[in-house]
């Protein structure tokens, strides 16, 4: 029979240990207060701001006569199905959000998601990523989404710990230098 047809690989695969961990299916939806907060607001300001001056803009245009030559009417149509996806989006995005508190880990030398971590990899570079929510990863301010290559391999270690990263060309060796965590918010009691 020809290999075409098997599951057989011309290369032998004995690097297991090398892989990345897996991702459960059907995994939580990890975000960070600040985050949830910002996904709620961008919401709310599409659904109480935007979307009802699209709305008007489209009413106005519409009420001006022919529809398939109204640059105002198709734009506005156009940007209102954008709106309305972009909020059923973030709704279904909010609903399945598991908030989780970075500051619970203040002090602690693990890694876990929230976490401000600096390491130095095998080529002398130093940098600084935090571990945050998909929705909310900034690749220009350092954030990392905890599924990202880095954050999964960075999960559960611990200062000084030296780790394999799996990159498509290569796999680096980096050493966690420091672990940070968001101080806690002093509550104020009321009296």
């Amino acid at each position: 029979m020809s290999k075409a047809f098997t599951k057989e690989s011309d290369e032998d695969n004995g690097d297991d240990e090398l892989q990345l961990p897996a991702i459960a299916p059907g995994g939580k939806n990890y975000i960070t207060p600040q985050g949830y907060a910002a996904l709620r607001a961008e919401l709310l300001t599409l659904m109480d701001e935007e979307r009802p001056k699209v709305v008007e803009i489209v009413h106005w245009a519409a009420s001006n006569g022919d529809r398939s030559e109204n640059g105002d009417y198709l734009y506005g149509k156009k940007r209102l199905r954008e709106i309305d996806r972009r909020i059923r989006f973030l709704t279904q995005r909010l609903e399945i959000a598991e908030i989780t508190e970075p500051s619970v880990h203040f002090g602690n030398d693990q890694i876990f998601f929230g976490a401000t971590v600096t390491y130095v990899d095998d080529m002398g570079a130093e940098r600084t990523v935090t571990i945050t929510g998909i929705d909310e990863a900034n690749s220009a301010l350092g954030e990392v989404s905890w599924a990202s290559p880095i954050a999964r391999t960075l999960l559960k270690a611990r200062e000084g710990d030296e780790l394999k990263l799996v990159m498509p060309e290569r796999v680096a060796a980096i050493e966690v230098i420091k672990v940070r965590y968001p101080q806690p918010q002093a509550t104020i009691k009321a009296k």
